[in-house]
């Protein structure tokens, strides 16, 4: 469901959201609308309310339970049963339905006129009769009294067709080439027709006689319209109580009449240029509803004035309103027919008297957008409130230059953050409120709270013009940024406090301060030649204003350069203050390690022993190895050494063990410190 307002007037599209594929099994439409919150949300009022491709017309019977609607492709006409909310039968046809209408009070006798001038009748069991009128037919109107059908169409004759004695009957001859629509009043059976020359002929039925001609296309032109690319033709007809009587246009204008004057009493236009295709009355609010292929506006038809409008995303085909209430079923290029409820216009059909109580309440709660439910937050203010650990986890969803959290857990951590907020709050709103009542007594010209630097700076240079335009005696001083409403909460609130220490102001100050030099030294010029009333000549041996204005350039790209460096050496000084903080603050633990079999030692002082080792020959070295058992050395990188033994089992105490490794390990230890003279020692 979809709401619009216009004119303060809600309109609620029951008809918006995604349809459903109709192959889909129920097990997967229920998955669909477990996962889809469009699927969830929308409302299916009637259900299969749609045609394959297109829908051309719909109507509803006069007892408001049936709405039937014809479309298209394959031709079918389609009946709704309200009681039910869905669809109660369907039936083809041969060709395409220009127009139908409903005979009975229900659905049990249906007249179908057709592109190919078939005249095509059905009764509650389905087709019952067929015949054809000579010339092709654009709309048809029935007569009750007589039961006679009129048919108008590509000729200018209207056809009659009497039901009750089953033939045609002697042609109404009009003046007109061709006739584009009709209709009958309900009070005194006036029948009328519009032609393709922009009349309406009036007929009475009892006599067959013409009794009147309107002119609707001279009325219908603006006054002083010397163009008309195309003489307006009538394309929509509509008769309202004994006297009233709509005309639409093909140029887009709807013209009211009184019967009793050939002159219109209102002209509305559409502005779209465009073939008015519906005209419907509402009694109640004496509102005019009119549609063409885009819009569908309703208005007073006293005024003119327009109380609300609809424009749906497809072009439209028909119009139709439920009888007494609020609702509107429209025929679009589209297989979706749309479904409006205007509660402005009257309550809900019984069959949907829901509709009141949901509109209610959707009124008393308005509908929240989106992000009504998340506030937006930059990386600074999750650094404030403690959230930085947050990123990067589904709480946050990045966007842009921040990142979207939900409300909630906002308000509960800026709570916790800053429980003095709202006082703070209280606070800044009653000295607002206090300086507000102050601004009634005399002002003593004095610098903001806020901003106190530029606020200087922008006096001094509207002084320098006031005292210009005084010199003038013509012509105003501009008005000040200071004097400006909309600049005001700049030299107010807090929050808009210009950060001189910024990389973005150092960058941008020496332009600044630049181009306020030259405004300066242009003003005093300027006051100078006021004095003097007469220009004088540049004097010798200074520069040119050409010389001047790239001296100045080079100056300020000089400054820029020169605060570029500066702010990289700032930085790269609190990268190394950084450095010496984690430095200061990391403490260095001892850590201690167990020599253990097949783990290796590093020693960088051992080379005496290696080089008695690579004099030895290979039988001293293997005598070594049986002495110690089974045992096996190697060198490594950097001067260490791998060790692997295994102890003989006769040796109980381990005497062998302690013997070996006194004898390896005592060349390790040099440099002047005294050698352990035992393995326990070392070990110790």
């Amino acid at each position: 469901m979809q709401i619009s307002s216009v004119n303060d007037v809600k309109i609620y599209n029951l008809s918006y959201g995604k349809s459903l594929p109709e192959w889909l099994s129920d097990r997967k439409k229920r998955q669909l609308q477990k996962k889809d919150v469009d699927i969830q949300r929308r409302i299916e009022l009637i259900q299969d309310f749609e045609m394959p491709t297109v829908c051309t017309s719909i109507k509803v019977s006069r007892d408001g339970q049936f709405i039937l609607a014809a479309g298209t492709y394959k031709p079918r006409i389609r009946c709704y049963d309200t009681y039910q909310l869905s669809l109660k039968f369907e039936r083809c046809l041969d060709s395409d339905v220009v127009a139908f209408d409903i005979l009975s009070d229900d659905y049990s006798k249906l007249v179908f006129l057709h592109s190919d001038r078939y005249v095509e009748f059905h009764s509650q069991h389905g087709y019952y009769y067929k015949t054809r009128i000579p010339k092709f037919g654009r709309d048809f109107s029935y007569h009750y009294p007589s039961c006679d059908l009129f048919f108008v169409g590509t000729s200018s004759e209207v056809f009659r067709l009497n039901l009750e004695q089953g033939r045609f009957l002697n042609s109404l001859q009009t003046d007109a080439l061709e006739n584009n629509v009709c209709d009958i009043n309900p009070i005194h059976h006036l029948f009328a027709t519009g032609t393709s020359e922009g009349r309406v002929e009036c007929w009475d039925p009892r006599v067959r006689n013409r009794v009147g001609i309107l002119d609707c296309a001279l009325s219908s032109l603006p006054e002083g319209a010397e163009y008309v690319p195309s003489l307006p033709a009538i394309s929509a007809l509509k008769f309202n109580g004994s006297l009233t009587m709509a005309a639409g246009t093909s140029t887009g204008q709807v013209l009211l009449y009184d019967l009793r004057s050939n002159q219109p009493l209102l002209v509305k236009d559409h502005f779209y240029s465009l073939p008015i295709k519906s005209l419907h009355f509402h009694d109640k609010l004496d509102l005019i509803v009119s549609a063409d292929s885009k819009i569908i506006k309703i208005w007073n038809k006293d005024t003119g004035k327009v109380f609300s409008s609809i424009q749906p995303q497809t072009n439209i085909n028909d119009v139709c309103i439920y009888p007494n209430t609020g609702m509107l079923f429209t025929a679009n290029e589209d297989p979706k027919m749309n479904t409006f409820y205007i509660p402005a216009l009257g309550p809900a059909p019984r069959w949907c008297s829901f509709l009141d109580n949901l509109t209610e309440e959707l009124e008393e709660s308005p509908e929240s957008t989106v992000y009504d439910d998340y506030k937006f937050v930059t990386r600074k203010d999750l650094e404030n409130l403690g959230l930085s650990h947050l990123v990067g986890s589904s709480l946050l969803r990045a966007y842009m230059h921040g990142y979207f959290m939900d409300i909630r857990l906002y308000h509960k951590v800026k709570t916790m953050a800053n429980p003095f907020a709202y006082e703070e709050y209280r606070k800044d709103k009653i000295r607002q409120k206090i300086e507000e009542s102050r601004t009634q007594r005399v002002q003593i010209k004095k610098l903001p709270k806020v901003n106190k630097e530029l606020a200087l700076k922008l006096m001094e240079e509207g002084d320098d013009e006031a005292e210009l335009a005084s010199r003038k005696k013509k012509g105003k001083a501009l008005p000040s940024i200071l004097g400006d409403d909309r600049f005001k909460v700049m030299f107010e609130n807090p929050e808009y406090q210009v950060d001189e220490h910024s990389e973005e102001f150092r960058l941008l100050n020496p332009i600044v301060s630049k181009v306020g030099q030259k405004r300066k030294k242009k003003l005093r010029l300027l006051a100078q030649q006021v004095a003097a009333d007469e220009e004088e000549e540049e004097p010798e041996g200074r520069a040119s204003s050409e010389e001047e204005s790239s001296d100045d350039d080079k100056s300020w790209v000089e400054e820029v350069r020169e605060q570029r460096r500066l702010l990289r050496q700032e930085d790269r000084d609190r990268q190394r203050q950084r450095r010496k903080e984690v430095d200061r603050n990391t403490v260095l633990q001892p850590q201690f390690y167990q020599i253990k079999a097949g783990e290796e030692f590093r020693s960088f002082n051992d080379m005496a022993r290696k080089q008695r080792l690579q004099k030895a020959s290979l039988e001293d070295r293997l005598k070594l190895e049986e002495h110690t058992g089974t045992s096996n050395m190697a060198d490594t990188a950097v001067g260490s050494k791998q060790l692997t033994f295994t102890l003989k089992k006769g040796d109980k105490n381990g005497r062998t063990l302690l013997s070996t490794m006194e004898q390896l390990v005592q060349p390790i230890v040099q440099g002047g410190e005294e050698a352990p003279r035992s393995p326990e020692d070392i070990f110790n």
